[in-house]
């Protein structure tokens, strides 16, 4: 059957192009949202042409103000559905200027400084904007009538409480906001001091923006995994090198952030995460006192879990090996996708005479071994 490309809006070309070339396998759920991404760039189309100074543009802004619609797009769902990789063609096609795609941590940081530079201005005297947000949300609205997020998710508190008004402002500007996260609006910033201040971003979100789940099973960054790569030993250069190729496949080479979960009173640093995949060093997890609520915060934030140089334990590394057994159980309970370094293959990992963590142990051997076949990676269960 031959596509007509032509009769498509642009992002479905983009699509069947890439369908067409063998780079892509055509995939139901993502054809739903590429077409409510066409719908999105005919939307910016009309924007674009109410704003000329025409007979056209009275026309075409007449009828962007009788369907004024939703101001931007928020796409969640499982890692490595391809969130990422629609939202860029849609940026590529769209026609409408200026238009920035950036990632959401460098632009809280940017925003935070010209917060910072407005305070700085009305202490002066050189301002009479005492709230420096509106201002602010001005300046980033003037350099953005479309604004692309990737990776949306907030958990740093400055953040939460800066993030409506600031929204706010970009929408009443009329700025476009298309965003991609690994979770629905209503859970961001889930378990976050004082998480009912973040209420009404929420709810802005609902209101302004179409909310759409990219529900494909796939997972497509599993096929660039080499075979053998999940499970790298003994730890030496190459196991290093193998984890950070691995980590650069699953992250399509997207720069590490730094997350915080705060759980009950406490807190857990992960100190690299991208694309919905978490990297640890196995002494942040197993030789610090962790429990099965951290355990289970973790793979509830994450699918993808990285673990760095996990030993040999011996007898004395009792309470180590506990807290692995314990890690590996709840990881393979929740499906979640692990990659690891280690000094040796899975049955050498605990070396004691007696205890019941040396029988426990080969349940989580077994574990190891199970978590790197491609039946149980492939299962579309695991996100």
């Amino acid at each position: 059957m031959t596509i007509d490309l032509d009769s498509l809006g642009p992002v479905h070309q983009a699509y069947d192009e890439h369908v067409l070339s063998g780079n892509l396998q055509n995939d139901p759920a993502q054809i739903k949202l590429v077409r409510q991404l066409d719908q999105l760039i005919t939307k910016l189309d009309t924007k674009r042409l109410s704003s000329k100074s025409s007979s056209l543009g009275w026309l075409f802004g007449k009828k962007s103000a009788e369907n004024p619609g939703k101001d931007g797009l928020y796409i969640w769902g499982g890692v490595g559905r391809g969130k990422s990789f629609l939202m860029d063609m849609f940026f590529d096609a769209a026609n409408i200027a200026p238009k920035r795609r950036i990632h959401f941590n460098s632009f809280m940081q940017e925003s935070h400084q010209l917060i910072h530079e407005q305070r700085k201005l009305f202490a002066a005297g050189n301002s009479n904007q005492e709230d420096p947000v509106i201002p602010v949300g001005k300046i980033l609205a003037a350099k953005s009538k479309l604004l692309c997020f990737d990776e949306f998710a907030v958990s740093d508190i400055t953040d939460a409480m800066l993030l409506g008004r600031l929204f706010k402002v970009l929408f009443d500007e009329g700025t476009t906001i298309v965003a991609t996260s690994n979770m629905p609006p209503q859970e961001l910033y889930a378990d976050g001091l004082n998480r009912q201040l973040f209420f009404p971003f929420i709810d802005l979100i609902l209101s302004r923006m179409d909310v759409h789940e990219l529900v494909s099973i796939t997972d497509y960054r599993l096929f660039k995994l080499p075979v053998g790569k999940l499970y790298s030993y003994p730890l030496n250069e190459h196991s290093d090198r193998t984890m950070n190729q691995v980590w650069n496949l699953l992250t399509d080479d997207s720069e590490p952030r730094l997350d915080i979960i705060n759980l009950k009173g406490r807190k857990i640093d992960v100190s690299r995460t991208a694309c919905g995949v978490a990297r640890f060093h196995f002494d942040q997890l197993c030789r610090e006192p962790r429990g099965a609520a951290d355990f289970l915060a973790i793979a509830n934030r994450y699918k993808s879990i990285m673990i760095d140089e996990i030993p040999i334990l011996a007898s004395a590394d009792r309470n180590e090996a506990k807290r692995l057994i314990l890690l590996i159980d709840v990881l393979y309970d929740n499906h979640c996708h692990l990659i690891a370094s280690a000094e040796g293959p899975p049955e050498s990992l605990y070396r004691a005479e007696s205890g019941r963590e040396n029988f426990e142990f080969a349940r989580t051997a077994s574990r190891l071994v199970e978590m790197q076949s491609k039946e149980y990676n492939s299962s579309h269960s695991i996100f």
